[in-house]
């Protein structure tokens, strides 16, 4: 099974869920961005006391501040990992690129999940978060399209994405998704 990856998809389509199952049953290192950035903060590191300070101003955390706290993830990485949330952008991507060739550890498989608006919308509003409602996230659905795309078309184009269509059970999905590794 390929075991440097990259997991795409709209939000509610389960990205989480999927990485964390296929991280522990193969051992891969799980790489979400949102938890790298509390893990360096709560570590009181030099990259997380940067990361701090932009978002106590209600800032985003750039680009080159991620890619240097998953560089500091992956230098001594030896075995398999998993990235979700990063890259979001075709800028992203083409930033991470000579990173992961400079370490040796290409992106061997992108596994994009796709699942219709309709139950997109149905499982997030489910969820009972307050920002969790219908035009909220029809806007977050066009952000990610919006942002996403031309990622999607650069990792097709490279031969490294794989499609899984993330409906059904979770036991269902992980299956398609180990299928599509192989």
């Amino acid at each position: 099974m390929k075991q440097r990856l990259l997991f795409l998809g709209p939000p509610g389509a389960g990205k989480g869920t999927q990485a964390e199952r296929l991280c522990a049953a193969h051992e891969l290192m799980h790489l979400s961005t949102g938890d790298l950035l509390r893990a360096e903060v709560g570590a009181k590191t030099s990259l997380g006391q940067e990361a701090a300070a932009v978002m106590n101003r209600g800032e985003l955390v750039s680009d080159e501040l991620v890619l240097a706290i998953v560089e500091n993830q992956l230098k001594n990485q030896s075995g398999g990992w998993l990235l979700d949330g990063f890259p979001r952008t075709l800028i992203q991507a083409t930033a991470l690129e000579p990173l992961l060739e400079e370490l040796k550890q290409p992106i061997e498989a992108v596994v994009l999940l796709e699942l219709n608006d309709a139950v997109l919308i149905e499982r997030l509003i489910s969820r009972g978060r307050s920002d969790d409602n219908e035009s909220v996230i029809r806007n977050r659905l066009e952000v990610y399209r919006e942002k996403t795309a031309p990622l999607i078309d650069h990792y097709r184009q490279q031969g490294l994405l794989q499609t899984v269509e993330a409906h059904g059970s979770i036991e269902s999905i992980a299956i398609s998704i180990e299928k599509s590794l192989c």
